[in-house]
Order: structure tokens, then sequence, then C-alpha cells
């Protein structure tokens, strides 16, 4: 079996699909496994690690994926009319990454077409056995952290409280909306660095977690707040009578915060907007607005992904493009371990055999493509009963 790892061509992207120490790994799984020279120089992962590791170095893209059974990639396979990445990969190949599939009905046809198995690494179903296969929330760890140390060097102020004999420096006041991975990592690392924090979310179960961390749940009186979650653990869409009571506490509560975190997301359609432009034009001059969600449409109004906007009120809005790619390193080692653990499901050791068993939940899920078809139901495929 042919394992190969090619380097990363998505624009900004400098993450890598496998470590050194996931190489060992797939190789005692029975792979050969050819990683393209330069695939972790962003990453901090020179080619002599994976080498000595027992990996193959490979010069081209095209020699990397040559003749491989699976393919691992951080990103999709570009297709942009100059460069096809997937022209390279055999029939039959198993391609398993991030493959953005609710917007990307397009590549998923050309997947098809191509005659490859297709695994979107964002569809792992949050179920305990796939834990150690979630990228979502290994991912999101890391961009609710790096948002606070963005926040951090864009603020004109320090987090904590500081008592000089020059006088007292008041603590920076931190509201984080969206209590999922990203935003409890949010809370905690804001609250270490000593910032008073507060949470929103519409799942009223996040309110002992984001106490746990030392925050303060900010609550919107409503019933409809007790059925917010879907049974995958998501927030749901709110009705406008709800979003119109959380407009009002939200803008009293921003007039007095110096720094936003949002991460409010749902699975399958564009970021909510939350933060209205009313709410940012009553908020001080000198605050910050990291938008986590930019690159789904925005919690925040006026967020622009890559940019930073100041409002007319002094207001900085910033929508990071590819945040997890900022801390390469530690994401990547994640990253590959999801990829490790993912991979491992559907190997015989013993054997030395590769094998998706579509009955398994976790490859029902994430498998969009087979033999020539789309096989989601979600995306166009039948549905397959599975245990």
């Amino acid at each position: 079996m042919k394992l190969a790892v090619p380097k990363e061509i998505w624009p900004g992207e400098k993450r890598v699909a496998a470590t050194a120490e996931t190489v060992k790994k797939l190789i005692g799984l029975g792979f050969e496994v050819a990683i393209q020279a330069g695939a972790g120089q962003n990453a901090a992962i020179p080619d002599e690690k994976f080498a000595e590791a027992g990996a193959t170095i490979a010069k081209t893209a095209k020699a990397t994926v040559k003749d491989a059974d699976v393919i691992l990639k951080v990103r999709p396979p570009v297709m942009d009319g100059k460069t096809s990445e997937l022209a390279d990969y055999k029939k039959g190949a198993a391609v398993i990454a991030l493959l953005d599939p609710y917007d990307r009905a397009d590549l998923i046809a050309q997947m098809a077409e191509a005659g490859v198995s297709g695994f979107a690494m964002e569809l792992v179903p949050r179920i305990s056995r796939a834990q150690a296969m979630d990228v979502l929330s290994s991912q999101s760890n890391l961009a609710g952290y790096r948002a606070v140390i963005d926040a951090a060097y864009e603020f004109g102020r320090i987090y904590p409280m500081m008592m000089t004999a020059a006088g007292t420096l008041a603590p920076a006041r931190v509201v984080v909306v969206g209590a999922g991975v990203a935003g409890l990592q949010a809370i905690a690392t804001a609250k270490r660095l000593g910032a008073v924090v507060s949470a929103f979310d519409v799942r009223p179960a996040v309110k002992e977690q984001v106490q746990s961390l030392g925050g303060t749940f900010i609550e919107v009186d409503d019933d409809e707040a007790a059925a917010a979650e879907t049974s995958g653990g998501y927030a749901k869409e709110m009705s406008d009578a709800y979003k119109e009571k959380q407009a009002t506490k939200l803008k009293e509560v921003l007039a007095k915060t110096d720094i936003v975190i949002t991460t409010a997301l749902i699975p399958g359609r564009p970021a909510p907007q939350i933060v209205t432009a009313d709410m940012v034009a009553g908020m001080k001059a000198g605050s910050v607005i990291i938008d986590l969600a930019a690159e789904r449409g925005g919690n925040v109004a006026g967020a622009k992904v890559g940019e930073t906007v100041e409002t007319a009120n002094g207001v900085k809005i910033i929508g990071p493009a590819n945040i997890t790619s900022s801390v390469a390193t530690d994401a990547t080692a994640m990253y590959a371990k999801n990829l490790l653990n993912f991979i491992t499901l559907s190997v015989d050791k013993e054997k030395g055999t590769l094998a998706f068993n579509r009955e398994d939940q976790i490859i029902a899920e994430t498998m969009l493509t087979q033999d020539g078809k789309i096989v989601h139901p979600k995306f166009g495929g039948e549905e397959v009963a599975n245990g």
C-alpha cells in the first residue's frame, strides 16, 4: 500500500498532512510513505525528518502521488483551470482532507468523475469513538487561542489589571460570541492573560463550561434557547424574535467591551450575523473584534476575509483567513494525528490491506465519492445503513 503526502499549494496554507511521528506509525501499519520535497517546510518539518522516519522524498507532486492508494491533504485538491491536482491521482485512490463539501459541489462532482474516493474530515461525526479524528475540534482549539493573541497585538492596552506606583490599569473586558471549541479556548486563554471574560451562546447547556473557565455567561431570557442545540452539539438557527432579544442584550454588553471574538458557525449554512453595525457603532474607540467566522460569511457586519477594517468610531474589525496556519507546527501535529487515527480504522494490519467499510458510521458520514459516484446522501448520494 502506498500513501502520499503532497505539498499544499492552496494559497496561504502552511500546514501539512503528516509529521515524522505519524509517518513512522503509518509505515508500521504497512504503508510505503512518499512525501513531496518541502511539504513540511512551513510547519518546521524539514525533509530530513521525514526521511529519518522512513518516508521517501519525491521531487514533484506528480511523483509523490504516482500510484498512491491513499493521498493525505490539508486542503481540497486545487482545480483552478491552470492546475488540476486530481489529474495526477490514480483511479480508486482515497483522498482524505478538509474538502469543504457544503461549498464545493463542483469538486465533489470532479472527484466522482476522476474515480477517487473522497473523504471530508470536517464531516467526522461527533461521537465518542471518533473524538481522536475530530479535526474541527483540534483546529478550532488553536484558532481560539490564536485569536486572543492576535487581539492582544492589535489592542492598544494590556489584558490584566496592573497596580503600579504610577497608577492602576483596569483589566481588559473580553466578550466571546459562540462557546464551542474555539470559543471555550478563547475564554480560557483570555482569562489566563488576566482579562475579565464574558461569553454568549444560544445554547444554555454551555453555561457551566463557560463558568468553569472563569467566564461570565451572558443570558437571553427566552424559552426558545432550551432547544437551541442540534444532536451533534452545534447551535441551531434561531427565530427573528429571539434574535431581536439577543441584539438588545449584546448591544448593551458590547458598549462596555474592549475585545470581541466571534466563533459562531452552523454546519452547511453561512455564519449567522450576530454583531450588527449598530452594535459596532456603540463600541469604544480602540476596541478590537476578531471574527473567526469571516471565511463563512462572518458573524460581524463589515468583516472582510483577510482584512482589517477600521470603523468611523475607531473599532478594528479583523477577519482572519486560515488563522490556524499561523500556528502551523502545532496545527500540523494535531491534524496529522487525526488523519492517522482515521486511516487506522480501515487498515487490516495483519493482512496489509486497506478497506473502507461503509457500514461504519465514521466512514459512511465522511465518504463523499466512490467508484465514480457521489455516495453521501447529503450531497446527492443514496442513503446507506450504518452501524
